[in-house]
């Protein structure tokens, strides 16, 4: 069954439930607000499940931010959406279409429309950030050289990165440089939907704020959906509009950050109004 905001504390009241019910897609009775919709996901290795029967929903425009504990599945979760891990059972629709039943045509088309920042950046060490950035280029579009160099200094300056970063190569740059480069590349193909794996792991809290608001920006300005796996309280705070929390196998609870703050669950509970929470307040 899948999860809904009165269910997990954010109180829809009969008028919102409507609005959303009048929102449905007649032909696949999802939410026609919804960007990516997860039904049932059941995933594991060898005799370990790792994630059963979760549900969960992310909303057009939004930053999602999804937490949980080390070794919950977080990762997981987004990689079994990305198609780079099997699942055992359960229907994943991405733009109003299911996954599992797209044809090759239906998911080349689907993935150009969405992004991915991997965990330390995944850049391709071999190749300069420009070309790093061209990657998805070459392999969704015919592009004329001129032109990529040309998408490619653009999306230098869309995350913020110098000019003269174009043709270093990863080992060159700093941890907030690769960070951005990995941005740069992700956007690549004016994705509607952004995936984030820890975005702002390893860098200082300077580089993390100035990380946090760039996300906040460009989704403001771009219009993107963000679904972000973190665990860095300031982003939590700063730009995420709702937050989804994993365990025991599941999504525990969605909401703003005032549903999470007002969530009796244990480990919810310790995660926002734990003793490094106040600190942080």
């Amino acid at each position: 069954m899948a999860l809904s905001d009165t269910q997990t504390g954010s109180g829809n009241n009969g008028n919102e439930t409507d609005k959303v019910e009048a929102g449905r897609d007649p032909s696949t009775g999802e939410n026609a607000d919804n960007v990516l919709s997860v039904r049932g996901i059941t995933v594991g290795f060898g005799s370990k499940t790792v994630l059963q029967d979760l549900d969960l929903d992310v909303r057009r425009g939004e930053v999602l931010g999804f937490v949980g504990g080390s070794g919950t599945g977080k990762s997981v979760l987004m990689r079994t959406i990305l198609g780079l891990t099997p699942k055992r059972a359960g229907t994943i629709s991405v733009f109003g279409h299911d996954l599992s039943t797209a044809t090759p045509k239906e998911r080349r088309a689907i993935e150009r429309r969405w992004g991915v920042l991997f965990q330390q950046g995944a850049l391709f060490s071999s190749l300069t950030v420009k070309q790093n950035i061209q990657v998805p280029m070459r392999e969704h579009l015919k592009l004329s050289p001129q032109l990529m160099d040309e998408l490619a200094t653009l999306k230098l300056e869309l995350v913020g990165l110098p000019q003269d970063a174009a043709d270093k190569f990863p080992s060159e740059l700093s941890g907030g440089m690769v960070k951005r480069a990995s941005l740069a590349r992700a956007l690549a193909l004016d994705p509607d939907l952004v995936f984030l794996d820890e975005p702002t792991s390893g860098l200082d809290p300077i580089g993390a704020a100035a990380f946090d608001s760039l996300i906040a920006n460009l989704s403001s300005t771009l219009g993107l959906t963000v679904y972000m796996v973190t665990h860095d309280l300031d982003s939590l705070h700063s730009i995420c509009n709702r937050i989804a929390v994993l365990g025991k196998k599941r999504v525990l609870a969605i909401g703003t950050l005032d549903d999470m703050m007002q969530n009796d669950d244990p480990w919810i509970k310790s995660y926002f109004r734990g003793e490094r929470a106040l600190r942080r307040a």
